[in-house]
């Protein structure tokens, strides 16, 4: 197979016999064969820094000097961990663009202004040279990450002035709209582009939400999220909603919006309009609010220009660089993080197929 082949070039013997093994299992446990499936069939599409900071906020870990690794270590086991789960044929990983909030803020300049990092550690840390405070210590960690990502099969985006949320809309719908993808975020925005080629995965709760599960747990179908949240509004990004009407009560008002078709926010005017009611009213008293929160959270057809179109469409068509188990070693060195990730080959071996995929690409 060319794959092992390539591979038994530049691997001791017991990493190529772990390789072989992983790869016979990879196989087996889908029931396909990796030789035969095309780069883009199944895309894992991760919002990189949501990734991050839930990873730096939660994961204590620290190197062998005792300093805080935990945003770094906790991206790595938490990509390595997803892709050994789901099998993707590529991964994608999108960041906030410098000034990303911008755009939006100049809708609702609340927008974000307060967010701040929910960080449990509360110490300083000692990260390359000296004690940092913890947002120094996270600046350094991220900036060290992405040295890691670059020396993986990995695709990274990241556009000024543009969320990663807007990118990540814009590769399912237009990009590679036939490819099949999951969604790696614990963001409740992308509930609204779940349908049956997009899936979401949830790191926090270790759930994978299709269409009937996100009816299941909010209330409504994928294609009806975003008209409720406009009511909701989004405590995380600072949105206010409609104040005393929060979903469960608006589908009570309306349930149409349950059932299995479209409704948009204009369509849920309309029928406010249509009623007179506790409900109806406050809706149409907020009509302002209600406008401006779907400008602020749908992302169908995010506000992005052609320009910047061709360059998304770019990065994800360039060729991701290729594994470079050398250097990664090198770094985990540098940083003394055996002791976070003890089986290094074993740790590389989900890395090793999605190698294949862009050596094969078809």
């Amino acid at each position: 197979m060319m794959y092992l082949q390539l591979m038994s070039l530049r691997m001791p013997d017991e990493s190529k016999n772990l390789l072989t093994q992983k790869f016979y299992e990879f196989k087996d446990e889908i029931g396909v064969n990796p030789e035969t499936k095309n780069l883009n069939d199944h895309v894992l599409l991760v919002d990189g820094f949501n990734t991050f900071i839930r990873s730096f906020s939660v994961n204590p870990s620290l190197n062998e000097d005792g300093a805080h690794v935990g945003g770094l270590v906790g991206f790595l086991k938490s990509i390595r961990y997803t892709i050994n789960k789901f099998k993707p044929t590529r991964c994608i990983i999108v960041f906030d663009g410098k000034n990303s909030s911008k755009p939006r803020q100049k809708i609702y300049p609340q927008y974000k202004a307060g967010r701040k990092v929910r960080s449990r550690l509360n110490r300083l840390v000692d990260w390359g040279g000296g004690p940092h405070n913890e947002r120094e210590s996270m600046g350094m960690q991220l900036k060290r990450l992405v040295e890691y990502l670059e020396c993986l099969p990995l695709t990274l985006i990241s556009i000024d002035n543009l969320e990663a949320d807007d990118i990540m809309s814009y590769i399912p719908n237009s990009v590679l709209n036939k490819s099949n993808f999951t969604i790696m975020s614990s963001d409740k925005d992308f509930y609204q582009l779940v349908d049956e080629r997009v899936k979401l995965y949830s790191p926090t709760k270790k759930v994978l939400y299709d269409r009937d599960l996100i009816r299941k747990e909010f209330g409504v179908y994928p294609q009806n999220v975003l008209t409720c949240r406009v009511i909701d509004g989004d405590k995380s990004d600072e949105i206010p909603g409609v104040r005393g009407v929060g979903v469960k009560t608006l589908v009570k008002e309306f349930p149409l919006l349950a059932e299995d078709k479209t409704f948009t926010t204009k369509d849920l005017l309309d029928m406010a309009n249509s009623k007179d009611s506790r409900v109806s009213n406050l809706i149409k008293d907020n009509e302002l609010i209600v406008k401006r929160n779907y400008l602020l959270m749908q992302l169908s057809d995010p506000d992005i220009k052609n320009q910047i179109k061709l360059k998304i469409g770019d990065s994800v068509k360039c060729m991701a660089p290729s594994l470079v188990k050398y250097q990664l070693q090198t770094l985990f060195v540098k940083d003394k993080l055996w002791g976070q990730i003890p089986n290094f080959d074993n740790w590389l071996t989900e890395f090793h197929i999605l190698d294949h995929y862009w050596k094969n690409k078809k």
